[in-house]
This record gives structure tokens, sequence and C-alpha cells, in this order.
């Protein structure tokens, strides 16, 4: 048996960073993840602004690999937009390709640096005191002893749901599957997409640059809380490629059935997990906070790990209610609009392709574009004053409005307060 202040199951970004942080303060951490790294994970692989900013902050070199700024948006009818990058007053004006064996080994190497104990194995029986959740058991028959526990262990995160923290009819799931091809992408493209004219596909395509002439290209689909749906995105992929190639996105070289595929699932907007309770708190795609909208994850996955580490610190008697609050204060009101928006569309194939078409008929316009990137982005706090910062801010003040009556606000006043 060992005893440490904080268990944090998973060393993905969010269980590497809240294990930094709670390491630096002084904290006795037990860093625990199931695979040894480095190891890989289905994703874009396109480590954004707001991520880049939280490792300069905690003095962390940035990630070696290409920078990436604009970005353009494929409308169902070819029509394109590109959404400008800029520098914000808190973060800059790009990202930063990096592939997730590299990253998330790199974040788990200076948490281990800073002190957390690495352990390998699976959290795979709860440890209880009075009802209180006090460790794990580990797939290797050792026991960790802790005053707190940080589930960072993915979108179906087993610390959640044995915490109860998840009402599975009210998560809204997302599958999303990853391939490399080779192919030099001068630009990262979203693609909207209608496989019929007028059925929009109920998610979104990518073609991201990569290492060396790689292409990272993925599908990713929304399907509510009906997890059987997921496997839409893996059959669909190789007609996805075949759009891509019409786009002229895609080099005909490229084989029509990717080598290799990496799929995984995405929890998204928090909407159906409550993000602390007692001891447990969630951080990461653990507790749902990936965006709705365009499917990013890291950067959430890293601010959520420090502030939960922090009211930890911070708020030792109250850490739960603190990292709550610190949640709402940061991702509300976007993620009760874009989860509201994700949950009407989903379903509704013919509704999906004329929001897109507008999308991407109105975003050709340069005030409509630049504020798209930076609300779509999550990017309003800490935007520079501009047009493209007003016309977020206006469509954060509408959307608000207009969601504040939906079963996706009732949800965060409960769960968040």
């Amino acid at each position: 048996m060992s005893r440490f202040d904080v268990l944090v199951v998973g060393g993905g970004p969010a269980g590497s960073i809240a294990s930094l942080v709670l390491a630096r303060g002084g904290a006795k951490v037990a860093l625990v993840d199931k695979s040894t790294f480095p190891r890989d994970k289905a994703c874009g692989d396109v480590v954004g602004p707001r991520a880049l900013q939280l490792l300069s902050d905690l003095e962390l070199a940035p990630p070696t690999g290409r920078d990436v700024g604009d970005m353009l948006v494929v409308g169902p009818t070819g029509r394109r937009v590109l959404l400008p990058s800029a520098d914000g007053l808190t973060y800059p004006g790009h990202g930063t390709v990096v592939a997730r064996t590299v990253f998330d080994a790199m974040l788990h190497a200076a948490a281990c640096d800073a002190g957390a104990l690495p352990f390998v194995g699976r959290a795979q029986e709860p440890l209880e005191e009075e009802g209180r959740t006090v460790g794990y058991k580990l797939s290797t028959g050792e026991s960790l002893y802790a005053d707190f526990v940080i589930g960072a262990d993915g979108a179906t995160s087993e610390v959640a749901a044995a915490a109860g923290l998840v009402d599975p009819d009210s998560v809204l799931w997302g599958f999303a599957v990853r391939t490399y091809l080779p192919q030099v992408v001068d630009l990262p493209a979203i693609v909207l997409w209608e496989p019929t004219p007028w059925r929009a596909f109920p998610g979104y395509g990518w073609i991201f640059p990569g290492d060396q002439g790689v292409a990272n290209i993925g599908l990713g689909i929304g399907t509510r809380s009906d997890r059987k749906a997921g496997a839409g995105a893996v059959r669909a992929l190789p007609e996805f490629l075949e759009h891509l190639r019409a786009l002229g996105l895609l080099a005909d070289v490229a084989p029509s059935v990717p080598p290799r595929r990496l799929g995984g699932w995405l929890k998204m907007g928090i909407v159906g997990t409550t993000p602390a309770k007692g001891t447990v708190l969630l951080v990461g795609d653990a507790a749902g906070l990936v965006n709705p909208m365009q499917g990013e994850g890291v950067a959430q996955a890293m601010t959520s790990g420090r502030a939960a580490a922090d009211a930890i610190l911070s708020r030792p008697s109250h850490a739960a209610e603190e990292y709550r609050s610190s949640l709402a204060a940061e991702h509300l009101p976007y993620h009760q609009i874009t989860a509201a928006v994700h949950a009407g569309l989903v379903g509704r194939p013919r509704a999906t392709a004329a929001v897109a078409r507008l999308l991407t008929t109105a975003g050709r316009v340069d005030a409509l574009s630049g504020g798209w990137a930076v609300f779509w982005n999550e990017l309003l706090d800490g935007a520079p004053p501009n047009r493209h910062r007003s016309v977020a801010n206006a469509v954060t003040r509408i959307g608000r409005a207009m969601t504040a009556r939906s079963a996706v606000a009732t949800w965060f006043k409960t769960s968040l307060g």
C-alpha cells in the first residue's frame, strides 16, 4: 500500500499537467497510466494557441513542430472560406503540429521530472472509506491511496463511472477516426461534407499537415447518446477520401483504403458529466471538455488539469466546488451555446447542410470569417479589440440568449452552478 496526496489516473495532457502543477506545489503525486510512453492517440495533432500559452505560463519548452495559423473551411458545395489567425492578448496567433506520440511523452516526462511518481497499470478497482473514493487498486496488484483522485482517463473514464458522475443518456458522444497518408498540405482544412446533396454528414472531416510530407486525415461523427453510431465514421472514411480527391485536397496517388487507422471516442461540451464531487475531480476528455463545434480537446485538457491542481492546492476542503467554479468561469457560455447547437443538429442532416452552406457563404466576408475563427476556436476571452472580436462577442450574446432555456443550459446550472 502507498499513500499519496493526489492520485492522477491517466497520463495524457490533462493528467500530466495536473501532476506537474501539483508536484511543483509540494504535493505527493502518483501518476498512473495503463500504457508506457510514447503511445499514440487519435487526434488531428494540432496543439492550439491556448495550449501553447499554457506551456509558456508553466515555463515549459514549446513542442518542436510546424506552426500553423490560418485554416481553410470547405463547404458542402466546395465553397472555401479562410479563417484567419491573429495574436491574442493572452495567446499566440498560431498552433503547432506535433504528433501525440511526441507531445504526450513530453508532458508525461515533465510531470515526472517535477516529482510525480509514475505507475504503469490500469486503475481497476476504486478503494472507498466511509463512502469516499480514497484511491485505486491497480491491475498490477498495487493499492494506491490518496486524499484526492483526478480522473484523466479519457472519454470513457472508468473513474467518472465509478464515482457516479456520468449520465449516459445526456452525454454528447462523438467518434473520430484518423489516418496518415503521403501528402503535402499547405493549409490545414476542415471539410463539411454532404455524401448526398442536402443530407450532411453529422460531423466533419479534416486534412492537416504532418511531419515529412505526411498528412493527418480524419473524420469525426456526432452520435449524441448512441454509441453504436460511431462506426459510421470508420465506414465512411474511404468515401470521404474520394471526396477529398474530388476537391483537389488529396493526391490521386494516395491509397483508397488507408493502411493505418486509429479511432477514439469523444465526450463533448461537458454535458452529461459532473466535473467534480467530493474527492474526485475529472479533467480533459473525462470531464467532457471537448469543443462541441470542432472537436479540439488538447488545450481544454491542459487548462482543466491546471485548474484542478490549483483547486486542490489552494482550497483542499472545497476543491470540487472551486474547480467547478473555475470551469464555469472559463467555458461558459461557450459550451452552453455550442453544445445546444450540436445537440440540435445531430440527427437532422438537412438542417446541418443548410447551416454549413450558410456559414460558408457568409464567411466570405472578412469580418464574419474572422469572427467565426475567434468564436469557433473558443478564443473570445483574450482576443484583441477589433471587428473580429466584436462579431464573436455578438454571436456569444445572441447565442446565450437563444439557448438560455435549453436542456443544455439546465444541465450546466445543475452541474456547475
